[in-house]
């Protein structure tokens, strides 16, 4: 595959991840806590949607990482490489780590609690350093 086949196909799937992460986080999940009555029902969506493009987000990072591999193949451990796999581990810390420990107190009705606040502030930071990285790669896309 060429390699501007292979960077058209990188710019797609930036742009599918890193708008939905700042579609869903800073305009969605905001406006849906704004706008429901019910703060629960907002809590549901608003974890639905992060779940989407948290799944979203682990498949573009694969075909990313491996699109930078073929594009590099004499500098595999690029900066690229380094952004995209932190972004990955961020992405599956938060969604198979911080979110079904935010669950669990969720169920147990412990949403108000200390602990609750820790791990969902803790999850937001994962979020947002996932949202900031991807905007680099988005603005460093044609390089």
């Amino acid at each position: 595959m060429s390699s501007s086949r292979l960077l058209v196909g990188e710019r797609i799937l930036l742009t599918l991840w890193v708008g939905g992460l700042w579609a869903i986080g800073y305009i969605v999940a905001p406006a849906l806590f704004a706008n429901l009555e019910d703060r629960a029902l907002a809590g549901t969506l608003a974890g639905t949607m992060f779940e989407i493009i948290a799944y979203v987000g682990i498949a573009c990072a694969v075909l990313l990482l491996l699109s930078n591999q073929l594009r590099n193949p004499h500098r595999r451990f690029n900066w690229r490489a380094v952004v995209l796999l932190t972004m990955l581990l961020l992405v599956v810390a938060g969604q198979f780590l911080l979110a079904p420990m935010i669950a669990e107190l969720r169920a147990g009705g412990a949403s108000g609690s200390a602990a609750f606040a820790q791990l969902h502030g803790a999850a937001s930071l994962a979020y947002l350093l996932t949202s900031l990285l991807g905007l680099v790669l988005v603005i460093a896309s044609g390089e």
